[in-house]
């Protein structure tokens, strides 16, 4: 599943190599992605606990706010996806969580947090916060209703 959604990502980010039958494609998909992260955000959690760092469950889940990410970035996606049911709400609810998750435990979502003297650590949820966010403002980005709920 991670390797299909990175093949995703991959072709999601390419916007010039995108035909309207294949951005057809990812609309229709995108409600599906959608759902799957509302149901499948909360392993993300998980990872707190040193021996979930290799959570199948959360590292599908992290894939799947990565590509959402990108295609709220493409106007083609974004509207639709900003009209969608839950998925803010559900994004803007794991952000909280994800932010009293690090305050509880070793904040594993923030790379400022994460560093441990010279070295660097590298997990898999580093950066979750700020693709929660990124995931936010796009879906907000030039909807008054969304920003309201917000």
């Amino acid at each position: 599943r991670v390797t299909l959604l990175e093949l995703m990502m991959v072709k999601v980010s390419d916007k010039n190599s995108v035909t309207s039958e294949e951005m057809n494609v990812f609309v229709r998909h995108a409600d599906f992605l959608a759902v799957c992260f509302q149901e499948k955000c909360g392993a993300v959690l998980k990872l707190t606990a040193a021996a979930d760092a290799e959570d199948e469950e959360a590292l599908v889940t992290i894939c799947l706010l990565d590509v959402l990410c990108e295609m709220t970035s493409n106007n083609g996606q974004l509207e639709h996806l900003q009209a969608f049911p839950g998925l803010l709400e559900t994004a803007i609810d794991t952000l909280r969580l994800t932010h009293l998750a690090g305050k509880q435990a070793v904040n594993i979502f923030t790379p400022t947090h994460a560093l441990t003297g010279q070295e660097e650590v590298s997990h898999p949820a580093m950066g979750f916060k700020s693709h929660l966010i990124r995931l936010i403002g796009n879906l907000c980005y030039k909807n008054k209703e969304n920003q309201d709920k917000v």
